[in-house]
Parts: C-alpha cells; structure tokens; sequence
C-alpha cells in the first residue's frame, strides 16, 4: 500500500496549539491501536528547538483516502495549521516502520 506523508506548520501560538496536539496524539493513538499504519512527530532545528512544524507518515490506499483521513486529524480541524500531502516513493533504501 503506497505511503503518504503530511507536512505542516503551525499557525497559533504554541500555548494555543497545545490542546490541538494532545488530541492530535490520542487521534494519532486510537489510529494505530485499530490497525492503521500511521506515525507523526515534530521538526526541530540543530539544536534541537522545535518550532519547524511536523511530519506524519501514513500508510492509505490511495491519495485521496489519505486526504479524508488526516481531514479528520485535530491539528487540521482547529485551523491552527498549514499543511500539504504528498505520495511518497521510496527509490533507495529500507525504512520499516513499526
């Protein structure tokens, strides 16, 4: 099944995003526990600050399957992000995500 990964960058002050993220992680949680192939995190920068958004790899059928899936993500839904979704091919290399 093709790979999908999400970009995003924050939109609110992190005070403000905080709620967002912890529903986003239950969300991202009750996902996994129910079978879907889904893994988020954030960027940081070298010195390991965040604050250069976030990443989330999933695993759907098609794009637009993905697409109605993080449509449902509370990150999204608060409006307190930016974001695109892109297929991912992987050309070289192994990843296995677990």
């Amino acid at each position: 099944m093709p790979w999908f990964v999400k970009t995003e960058t924050l939109r609110l002050p992190p005070a403000e995003a905080h709620p967002h993220l912890a529903a986003h992680r239950t969300w991202v949680a009750e996902l996994r526990a129910q079978g879907v192939r889904i893994c988020s995190g954030y960027l940081v920068d070298g010195d390991g600050r965040p604050g250069g958004g976030g990443l989330l790899l999933l695993e759907a059928s098609d794009h637009a399957a993905a697409e109605a899936l993080i449509q449902q993500d509370p990150m999204l839904r608060s409006g307190g992000v930016t974001w695109s979704l892109h297929r991912w091919i992987g050309a070289v290399g192994d990843l296995a995500l677990s």
